[in-house]
């Protein structure tokens, strides 16, 4: 289970890479043109270009579940190939489709006159959907690619029955979900009900949940219940009406004031920490991930960037992290700090609702902040540095040693010729590709493999994932000799 979270999380890191341009475009949009989040007309250039920059950044954040989809089939599959994300995207849009709030009802019209029940599947386009849609693309590439059919059907032989095959796992996998998400969404919403009177604990218990719910999608269950007006409470409503605590029966804010130490510092000084504990040779690449993520997180409160860098590749210090959001909001709710969003908690969202009635002492969240950064720095330091969790910078070797491989010489065609005479000749491949050092091979027969042979090419190893799959570790050069090997075949 944990390899097969540390390979989602390795593929999660291409769609994560388009996520800080978003933010920035956004809190940049967002400070040139305040009427995009606080409502009024918008006129002239600054206003127009800050518009602009809101609607570029939003294309991405509001997507974020198809760059997922894309992502992960392709990221997960053998020989990360496009057919895989073709087949995600097909997984995508049949269970999108199926559990839509039109399709369902009509399914079953008893789910119209349930309003959990159509608040969950209006939910349904989620990252967890996403996620998941990559994973069952990724794997019908895996297991189908080399299909063949009889002659009649010889057409579909092959990869292009991984999407037929993707469409058929995702109708079964949409009927199980048809029953099984609104009792999860409707768990969820009774848990959100039964903690708004433990008041102080109760808002640090939602923080926690939120955060810990982000990989599901399920945290808009929560959400519907504390920030929206969907059980009679509705913090975000209320407070952006310009009413104070006296026009409600809680504390105006507390459910939304928490997350603002933890977004604008609290992940900087846990990024500084994923920094400073990656290793030498990968710390610029940390560096270029975590610290836009930092600052995505500091101006405007997207926070995905940072958070599907590591939930996958570390687990346990997610469920840290979810749990300092639970603490962070316990404090702050009883210090009596009140800031409010109508996007999420950022610099930007601050210093627009600082000025709204039920805003109170908004210039606590120096204090809280620095407190943020520090505790998130060493308890992140702490963790990461005591297991050996692998955070971004923080990966195994093979990679970078693969690449210093060298080559017995640079002739690739007699290279190439050792190699497939090793692998038992052209008739025993069945498919070749390769990645950034290996050659990624299926074949027919495993007993015809020499592996002396093979490594006579000075090639750096011979690696079987399976009976039927093999790769040769070559090094950089490896696409010169996977051109000439396909010259052969």
């Amino acid at each position: 289970m944990m390899k097969f979270l540390q390979k989602l999380g390795k593929a999660l890191m291409l769609p994560v890479a388009c996520l800080p341009i978003c933010g920035i475009l956004m809190g940049i949009g967002y400070a040139l043109c305040p009427a995009t989040m606080q409502g009024g007309e918008i006129t002239g250039f600054l206003h127009l270009l800050g518009f602009f920059l809101v609607k570029a950044g939003g294309a991405l954040i509001d997507n974020m579940a198809i760059l997922f989809v894309i992502g992960v089939g392709v990221g997960m599959s053998d020989d990360h190939d496009g057919t895989a994300g073709l087949a995600a995207i097909a997984a995508w849009l049949m269970i999108t489709n199926l559990l839509s709030v039109g399709t369902v009802t009509t399914l079953i019209p008893s789910i119209a006159e349930d309003a959990k029940k159509t608040l969950a599947f209006s939910a349904i386009a989620n990252p967890f959907i996403g996620i998941l849609s990559g994973v069952i693309g990724a794997t019908c590439y895996n297991k189908f690619k080399t299909t063949k059919l009889p002659d009649w059907l010889s057409f579909f032989s092959g990869k292009r029955c991984v999407s037929i095959i993707s469409g058929v796992v995702s109708i079964v996998v949409a009927a199980i979900l048809l029953f099984v998400w609104p009792i999860v969404y409707g768990v969820l919403l009774a848990i959100g009900n039964g903690i708004v009177s433990l008041d102080a604990v109760g808002a640090g218990i939602y923080a926690f949940l939120n955060r810990l719910l982000i990989p599901t999608g399920l945290h808009h269950a929560l959400n519907n219940v504390f920030w929206f007006d969907t059980v009679g409470l509705g913090d975000l409503k209320h407070f952006w009406a310009g009413e104070t605590s006296k026009d409600v029966t809680w504390s105006l804010g507390m459910y939304m004031s928490g997350f603002f130490p933890c977004m604008m510092f609290g992940i900087p000084g846990a990024a500084l920490a994923m920094i400073h504990t990656a290793k030498e040779n990968k710390r610029k690449v940390a560096i270029g991930l975590v610290a836009s993520a930092a600052i995505c997180s500091f101006v405007c409160g997207v926070t995905e960037p940072f958070e599907f860098g590591f939930m996958f590749l570390a687990p346990v210090l997610y469920l840290i992290y979810a749990l300092l959001y639970g603490v962070f909001t316990f404090i702050t709710t009883l210090i009596g700090f009140r800031g409010g969003f109508s996007f999420s908690a950022g610099a930007t969202d601050l210093v627009f609702s600082a000025s709204l009635p039920a805003a109170q002492n908004t210039w606590m969240i120096l204090p809280l902040g620095l407190a943020a950064f520090i505790i998130f720095y060493v308890v992140f330091r702490f963790a990461i540095v005591k297991f050996d969790l692998k955070t971004p910078g923080r990966e195994e070797e093979d990679v970078e040693a693969e690449k210093k491989a060298v080559l017995a010489n640079s002739n690739f065609t007699q290279v190439a010729g050792i190699i497939l005479e090793g692998l038992g000749g052209k008739d025993n491949i069945t498919s070749l590709d390769n990645c950034i050092t290996r050659l990624r091979l299926e074949i027919k027969d495993y007993t015809l493999i020499d592996e002396k042979k093979i490594k006579s090419a000075g090639i750096a190893g011979v690696m079987r994932p399976s009976k039927n799959a093999i790769q040769v570790i070559v090094g950089t050069k490896v696409q010169f000799v996977a051109d000439e090997m396909k010259k052969m075949l």
